[in-house]
């Protein structure tokens, strides 16, 4: 008995509930919840974490930068990444079934397709580059080591000198006042910077300019796409047995990294400047503004991956705790990351004689050109190269396989049909080719002009503007004592004070002062010392509204074809929920929900036995009488009659 208790803990269920093997036959649920939390861990925690969140939070005052940082997270990401936890848990839907909470709000959904789908595209691109690294360093010799090849430049200084001068590792020292002269003399270009623009992207000079498609980058993707097929083939069934690997196994590598990085001459440094506080910019608008964006994009807000990740789970899940814990975990990494980083930087930066601030970059620059660079000073630098690749490899597939699951969710749910669940598999597959096709463009000389174009525009303030409208709509439009009192049926408490404060009044706040921040700070974007022309930017911001585009197309529509003889009717009634909003198994929809008519039997998966059922709704009538009991809405916690 009590290993049966155990087991259904683990399931996410309620103690004392009937475990099952799927509450969700038809639809499938996660094989136990740690399977979801380290799929939502492997979701959040992204390349971002590694390459973006080192170099804000030293430019931003070092250790100063983590006061902003963790008053955000707790004000904004972890309410945020519960909100949407709760909102897919509850009706057991992808990112478009949920807004049967309040139809008009659907384009929301949409809209969060559209920017999943640009993610999804350009995210891949980046994973089949950390692909071709990985393979690339299969060798006795880093092929960005030396200034001898043919993508060589005369501007090229490498750090550890020429073969000709039997510049090991032992003797790298003799070399450095020369190289330091050189970086007196002019802009050093490194050959690990000239192997990824020269060699790797062969980048044409524009983004106009498309050239030919770059054969190995466009194997690496068709390999990325399918070890993310494979990965997905059977939904969460098989994507949440890959995870046990991908989410926990870059940790240890980040650990490996981070040991050998703390060993060298130097290292101190690095974490020193990484983390030394200038307590004098915390006064400053612009730190709180990258604190608050990078949490919000860090975490995974508004790109429907949560809402859908969350729909897999048991109805009773106590997704309160998992919101935490993923949250905590990210940021945690985030942290983590920046000593990983900024040892082996602090290493490079010592025998090179400069400052740290000198060799300290971000985004791909630091991925492919900067660290990789300081690997090459190591022993055995081919090994770290390895792992080092390798772990972008598994942060990026995470991301990935929810982006993916995310679209196929959203297909499966809106058609709903018993063969479309049946062969979701082909729907995989075929959202898995579509991404490789749109993602060729990408592998052209041009692609890393288009790339940082959609990371840029794609997934920017789009992503605060779902976010903020879909606060809106729960918390005002559908209401929120009304959300409170589901949530309390599913988790069997309201949730804390502190929360519902934040979702009603602050998270909003902040959202729109990120939004604020955003469009001022907005500056058009460079690669190096490229500027993109106007024509390049207009389609930037035209891939931005294409996904915030559709909430007021859809809402116009659904307010046309809703009933109603004048235009006030139409609005009410479209953003009415649905009838069938609301748990999806019968046995879940009690209160309120019981009350639904015969349309509720549409969403529930299970065949319920017919005198049961009737008990069910005899008993549910006989609560309606006394509606005014606070808490009915919990019954479902304890389903035996009270004496």
């Amino acid at each position: 008995m009590e290993e049966k208790q155990f087991s259904g803990i683990l399931n996410g269920a309620v103690p004392g509930e009937p475990v099952k093997k799927d509450e969700n036959s038809r639809r499938g649920n996660w094989g136990n919840q740690i399977e979801f939390v380290l799929t939502s861990v492997g979701y959040a925690v992204g390349l971002g974490n590694v390459w973006r969140f080192p170099y804000l939070c030293y430019r931003n005052g070092g250790g100063a930068f983590m006061f902003p940082y963790f008053i955000m997270l707790v004000f904004c990401g972890i309410p945020l990444f519960f909100l949407e936890l709760s909102f897919g848990q509850f009706t057991s839907l992808g990112c478009l079934g949920v807004w049967k909470v309040s139809p008009m709000f659907k384009g929301v959904g949409y809209g969060m397709m559209v920017v999943s789908t640009y993610i999804g595209i350009y995210y891949n691109v980046v994973i089949c580059i950390a692909f071709y690294y990985f393979f690339m360093s299969m060798t006795n010799l880093l092929p960005w080591t030396y200034c001898n090849n043919p993508w060589n430049t005369p501007d090229c200084a490498g750090v550890v000198g020429t073969p000709r001068a039997n510049a090991t590792f032992a003797n790298v020292s003799a070399v450095v006042s020369g190289v330091t002269e050189i970086v007196s003399r002019t802009k050093r270009t490194s050959p690990s910077e000239e192997y990824w623009r020269n060699y790797v992207l062969n980048v044409s000079d524009g983004i106009g300019d498309f050239g030919e498609v770059r054969l190995p980058i466009l194997g690496c993707l068709a390999v990325s796409w399918v070890v993310v097929f494979l990965c997905l083939i059977r939904g969460v069934k098989s994507s949440g047995k890959v995870v046990y690997f991908t989410a926990t196994f870059p940790y240890v590598v980040l650990t490996i990294l981070f040991i050998r990085g703390i060993t060298l001459e130097g290292a101190v440094s690095g974490i020193k400047y990484y983390l030394t506080p200038q307590w004098e910019k915390i006064l400053d608008a612009k730190v709180w503004g990258d604190a608050a964006s990078q949490i919000f994009y860090s975490l995974g807000c508004a790109w429907g991956g949560l809402i859908t990740m969350a729909s897999y789970n048991k109805f009773h899940n106590n997704c309160f705790r998992d919101s935490i814990i993923i949250s905590v975990t990210n940021c945690g990494t985030s942290v983590y990351a920046g000593f990983v980083i900024f040892s082996i930087l602090g290493f490079m930066a010592n025998h090179l004689g400069v400052d740290v601030s000198e060799v300290a970059d971000h985004g791909p620059g630091l991925a492919f050109v900067a660290y990789p660079e300081a690997l090459t000073l190591l022993p055995i630098s081919p090994l770290w190269s390895l792992l080092f690749f390798f772990m972008l490899i598994l942060l990026g597939l995470g991301t990935q396989f929810c982006l993916l699951e995310t679209l196929v969710t959203a297909v499966v749910d809106e058609i709903g049909t018993d063969w479309i669940i049946k062969n979701k598999t082909y729907v995989t597959l075929g959202v898995a080719v579509i991404g490789f096709l749109l993602g060729v463009p990408l592998t052209t000389r041009a692609g890393i002009y288009w790339l940082l174009l959609m990371d840029n525009y794609a997934a920017s303030f789009s992503l605060v503007v779902i976010s903020c409208i879909m606060c809106i709509c729960i918390m005002y439009v559908y209401g929120h004592k009304k959300y409170f009192k589901d949530v309390e049926m599913m988790l069997g408490f309201p949730p804390p004070v502190f929360f519902r404060i934040c979702w009603r009044f602050v998270s909003p706040f902040i959202i729109t002062f990120i939004l604020i921040f955003t469009v001022i700070q907005y500056k058009p974007i460079t690669y190096n010392d490229y500027v993109y022309p106007s024509w390049s930017l207009v389609i930037g911001f035209v891939m931005a509204l294409s996904s915030v585009i559709c909430i007021p197309i859809y809402a116009l529509f659904k307010i046309a074809v809703s009933e109603g003889s004048t235009f006030l009717e139409r609005l009410k009634n479209s953003v009415k929920p649905d009838p069938d909003w609301g748990p999806a198994l019968q046995e879940h929809r009690k209160g309120r929900y019981a009350t639904t008519g015969p349309e509720s039997v549409e969403v529930c998966p299970l065949k319920e036995d017919l005198k049961d059922e009737g008990k069910e709704k005899l008993k549910e009538k006989e609560d309606e009488i006394g509606l005014t009991i606070p808490g009915s809405n919990g019954s479902t916690l304890n389903p035996s009659p009270s004496a």
